[in-house]
């Protein structure tokens, strides 16, 4: 039996007895050069780590990518479209176009043109197809060939202009200014009506501008002539043509997608066409 002066276990004078000392590590007198001779080649390595890294991009420098151009709404691209389009409706392609007129069929273009860039280089297959013409800025002055030489329209000349297209073939490079126009004739003959093509092969210039070079006009009888067989109209002599008749010409294409297409001529001219 437990003497108890001493105390059990569970007696208070146990607690009262002093712990032992906790028993202290080896001293090894190498263990700190060691340590510090590791630091040391760490900082070392390190150093280099961050001399190589300077000097590569010192020599070959990160650019930033090129920023993401967002596509424009669809809401605002129809918007837009339908804006230019009531600018330019009721005026007879331009012929019947005033000042006025003219300056809010640009501006509506202008909104359009303002979406984004043209660049053919890529999208050139969306030139593909026949467009129609809708407006002209320089069917105002009142000729047929625009701001170019042609005849006049009114009543001077019994002409009347009808549709006018563009057939534009990427592959073969032909691009064909096509228009429809009646001929007044005396009474009791009908009038003459005739599609005139003028044929020209495109190339591009840049990444948005298209040069065009005439190569001959057809005209093809139709109405009641239309049995008769179609025909090349002469080109001038040199020597004889006039020197404002240009035989080539180029224009920008400012706007694009799959049925509109807005172009500005070497001359000034607006034109606004929807696919056909």
């Amino acid at each position: 039996m437990a003497s108890p002066l001493l105390g059990s276990v569970s007696s208070p004078l146990c607690y009262l007895s002093r712990p032992s000392a906790p028993s202290l590590p080896c001293f090894n007198p190498n263990r700190g050069t060691l340590h510090l001779e590791r630091l040391q080649s760490e900082s070392r390595e390190l150093k280099n780590r961050v001399f190589v890294r300077r000097a590569t991009l010192d020599e070959s420098p990160v650019l930033d990518p090129p920023p993401r151009f967002e596509e424009p709404d669809p809401e605002v691209v129809a918007s837009l479209k339908l804006k230019l389009l009531g600018a330019v409706s009721g005026l007879n392609r331009g012929l019947a176009a005033n000042e006025e007129d003219l300056r809010r069929a640009d501006s509506a273009a202008k909104e359009l043109e303002a979406l984004g860039g043209v660049d053919l280089t890529k999208d050139l297959d969306k030139l593909q197809g026949r467009w129609k013409l809708i407006y002209s800025s320089a069917f105002s002055s009142r000729t047929l060939g625009g701001s170019r030489p042609g005849p006049p329209t009114g009543r001077l000349l019994p002409i009347t202009l009808g549709q006018v297209f563009q057939r534009i073939d990427i592959l073969s490079k032909d691009f064909a200014n096509i228009a429809e126009i009646q001929f007044g004739a005396p009474w009791p003959l009908p009038p003459l009506e005739a599609t005139a093509t003028l044929a020209h092969k495109f190339e591009l210039i840049g990444s948005s501008s298209i040069k065009i070079i005439f190569e001959k006009t057809t005209v093809k009888p139709t109405g009641s002539f239309s049995q008769l067989p179609p025909f090349e109209v002469p080109r001038l002599p040199d020597a004889l043509r006039p020197p404002s008749d240009s035989r080539s010409g180029d224009f920008e294409v400012t706007y694009l997608d799959a049925d509109t297409r807005i172009t500005r001529g070497d001359r000034g001219e607006l034109r606004v066409f929807v696919i056909s």
